[in-house]
């Protein structure tokens, strides 16, 4: 069943705590998940970027709602979270001694919300700050402007400090971890403690009980049509998320592997094996409207209509255009003007002409 997980550990004589192997197995198996999805939706908005675009302009904000139904879905049913439930744990308020309740029962309200805010939106948001800093970055080291402004001069402070305040904070996660391997703390993670909660294995109630809930669920879905409304809504949110967690759990090895296969440890081996010649212009801009941004002299940028000053190629397609052209367009729709491929700041690349 693929709520109660993929296997149940053995646990020691008299010891519910889980390894923290099985701790740690548990947090990197969200963190790999996302990356590989990541890969497979900007594959699909590369390969139609008019019908696909949209899932990787709003990539993040969509995770966070599937992952948020996902996490609430396991939360109510399970005490734990998806990954916690894969490796057969589950979450109990801080303080309770060996009178455990099941996993069935369900989290006190207060640890519930706490948890499902730390489990979802904390990573969200700090995808987000990351993803701040590397344009600040990037609009540091290619930005067109001169470097005067009180606002440059402040975002210039925060990337110093940021390496800092994120060393800080991987740290924090690290000490933890001695900790807990230690034994001088009951958590491996700071959000648990911030939760109230701490993680413990599936005891053999609690798949019994777990087993015994889902199968009443499956035969009392004929029956209920008491609530229409409010049952009909429970029960798609209910199917969104199982379909979100059975989809993952048969899928979550797949997911690993392709997010190792475009590790960046991995790239060199990847670019040997697929190295293949450079592919000839789009096919499509000989046939779709988009043709009539091509210019017919080569020298007069498809943007501005003029004569091509500064010329600068965008790596992910070839075309040439005016650095300030460019610059301007890749910053404010992350795309190609002419293909539509999803592009960045540092996909511009300068060229030198023999005359210059």
């Amino acid at each position: 069943m693929a709520e109660v997980g993929a296997h149940l550990t053995a646990a020691p004589a008299g010891g519910d705590r889980p390894s923290v192997f099985e701790a740690v197995a548990q947090d990197s198996l969200m963190a790999a998940v996302k990356p590989a999805l990541q890969h497979l939706v900007k594959v699909l908005a590369e390969s139609n970027p008019a019908r696909y675009g949209f899932l990787w302009h709003w990539f993040d904000e969509i995770y966070v709602l599937l992952d948020l139904l996902l996490q609430q879905h396991h939360l109510a049913r399970c005490s734990a979270s998806f990954s916690e439930n894969f490796y057969s744990l589950k979450r109990i308020p801080m303080g309770d001694g060996r009178q455990q309740s099941l996993a069935t029962a369900g989290l006190p309200k207060r640890q519930h919300w706490k948890s499902l805010l730390l489990l979802v939106l904390v990573p969200y948001l700090k995808g987000k700050l990351e993803k701040l800093v590397s344009s600040l970055r990037e609009e540091d080291e290619y930005s067109i402007h001169p470097p005067s402004s009180s606002w440059k001069r402040f975002y210039r402070a925060f990337l110093a400090a940021y390496p800092y305040v994120n060393m800080t904070w991987e740290g924090w996660f690290l000490i933890q971890q001695l900790c807990y391997i230690l034994g001088k703390a009951e958590h491996h993670s700071p959000m648990l403690k911030l939760a109230g909660v701490r993680l413990v294995r599936l005891t053999a109630e609690d798949i019994q009980a777990l087993e015994k809930k889902w199968a009443e669920t499956t035969s009392n879905q004929t029956h209920s049509f008491t609530s229409r409304v409010q049952s009909a809504l429970r029960r798609a949110l209910g199917a969104i998320a199982f379909s979100l967690s059975t989809g993952l759990s048969v899928s979550v090895f797949f997911l690993q592997f392709l997010d190792w296969w475009y590790s960046s440890e991995n790239q060199e081996t990847i670019k040997s094996l697929t190295a293949l010649p450079t592919p000839p212009p789009p096919v499509h801009l000989e046939q779709e409207p988009s043709s009539a941004l091509l210019p017919s002299l080569r020298s007069v940028c498809p943007l501005c209509r003029k004569v091509r000053v500064n010329a600068t190629a965008l790596a992910t397609s070839g075309f040439v255009f005016c650095y300030r052209c460019a610059y301007s367009h890749v910053k404010a729709h992350q795309r190609c003007p002419v293909t539509g491929y999803a592009t960045e700041l540092q996909h511009l690349v300068k060229l030198y002409s023999p005359e210059s």
